[in-house]
């Protein structure tokens, strides 16, 4: 039967080419453009640690003075409360983390120094936040400790540096010391960059910049400290410090803690480590707001931050309208083609096709239409996406239709073609076969 309608559904079609071709570009304009966006809000509202998330948290307390009003802690921590935490190995694994801008060069190769940025942290963030590797490794807790001057750089600077090979083992002139190389990353562009995300509440929907590339350089926090001191930048400060950059003794909140704990009792244990630790501060007179700690998820970190650019947003909603108004005229459109049949269909319903055949016939043609808009859909999806990544901006190169947003477009397309065809198709085959076969 359904072939049968399959046939019927594509001679209605040919009747009217132009009407036919109007409405498949109706539905695919509508698709193109939801599509293009959604897959844009999709990439970026993404999961960027999937299966580990869960287990990941970002500690705060708030060391500002009491006459400081706030309604939650700084997004940041001040040194003494970081080292504080981080020395006191409560969770699985931890780490701190703080960019800072560098002048590197290669030792022994000509190239010319450039200035780029380097992420101070510790050994544990390479597995708690399973960074790949091209060659080598990341460093140890014993680097860590001591001050190495060892050194992590991405694949992209050691295709700049060494022509991608093995850079193990080579030297890297930071500043005014030598950092030696014990690990390459491979590729690996997180989205967003989620260990650096902070301060989102304040940026006003301007959050393209949490998606950049990441740093060019890792190195133990240690040594990052040793090597870069005086070129740190903080978030905030309640008051001026004294030598601007040189932050470890500053009243300035500039390091950022993330710690994994690997089930619900670690982090009901480390809630109160962290309860315990603000009133201890409290009790000694170096933290007065008692109130001010949190423990959010990653997950909750992000949503805390809004890292989806507001843009994106507010595009996503409009080209979600765009595919209604599209629907609707598609809608339209297909009641005056059905209707326009009013006497096909009565000689029809006359020679004994019942209602529900001829809703058949009709929705199955509404359902031809709307999978040849999604197929032109999909192409001016990939177009769509072609043009946001020669947009300048940060999350560019990220964007690509995977497999789950390919079948949700034709997914789309069907919805949408059965939600215009419903209404027109079931209007048309109430359509009274006497008063038709009359008006022949």
């Amino acid at each position: 039967m359904f072939a049968y309608y399959l046939q019927l559904a594509l001679r209605g079609l040919r009747r009217n080419p132009v009407l036919t071709g109007l409405m498949v570009l109706s539905i695919a304009v509508g698709i193109g453009a939801a599509m293009t966006t959604l897959t844009v809000m999709h990439l970026l509202s993404g999961d960027p640690l999937p299966g580990r998330s869960q287990h990941i948290f970002y500690p705060q307390v708030d060391a500002s003075p009491a006459g400081v009003q706030n309604t939650e802690p700084f997004d940041m921590l001040d040194y003494t409360s970081a080292m504080d935490l981080w020395r006191a190995q409560r969770a699985d694994r931890q780490a701190l983390v703080v960019n800072s801008e560098i002048k590197l060069r290669a030792a022994d190769s000509g190239t010319n120094a450039l200035m780029s940025t380097m992420l101070s942290t510790h050994a544990d963030f390479f597995p708690m936040f399973n960074v790949p590797f091209a060659h080598g490794a990341g460093w140890t807790a014993e680097d860590d400790d001591r001050h190495a001057r060892v050194a992590v750089i991405s694949a992209d600077l050691n295709d700049k540096l060494f022509g991608g090979g093995d850079s193990v083992g080579r030297i890297l002139h930071v500043r005014d010391a030598d950092l030696r190389i014990v690990g390459v990353l491979a590729p690996w562009r997180p989205s967003p960059q989620y260990y650096s995300v902070a301060g989102g509440r304040f940026a006003q929907g301007d959050t393209a910049g949490y998606y950049a590339k990441p740093a060019d350089v890792l190195a133990p926090l240690s040594t990052g400290l040793d090597i870069n001191d005086g070129h740190f930048q903080p978030m905030t400060c309640w008051e001026v410090p004294s030598i601007p950059g040189y932050l470890r003794q500053s009243p300035c909140v500039w390091l950022q803690l993330w710690v994994q704990l690997d089930d619900a009792d670690k982090v009901a244990a480390y809630r109160r480590f962290l309860d315990g630790y603000v009133a201890q501060q409290h009790t000694l007179g170096r933290i007065a707001h008692v109130d001010r700690t949190r423990l959010r998820s990653l997950m909750g970190w992000l949503d805390f931050n809004r890292v989806v650019p507001r843009d994106v947003r507010l595009q996503s909603w409009l080209a979600v309208a765009f595919l209604a108004i599209c629907l609707f005229n598609t809608v339209g459109l297909l009641l005056a083609k059905f209707l326009r049949r009013g006497g096909e269909i009565g000689v029809r319903r006359a020679l004994g096709a019942s209602r529900g055949a001829v809703f058949g016939q009709l929705l199955t043609e509404a359902v031809v239409i709307g999978l040849a808009g999604g197929v032109l859909g999909l192409l001016l999806t990939l177009a769509g996406l072609w043009a946001v990544r020669l947009q300048p901006v940060e999350y560019a190169p990220l964007i690509h239709l995977d497999v789950a947003m390919f079948a949700a477009t034709f997914a789309l397309a069907l919805v949408a073609s059965l939600g215009a065809g419903l209404f027109p198709a079931m209007r048309a085959s109430r359509i009274a076969p006497a008063i038709q076969l009359k008006s022949l």
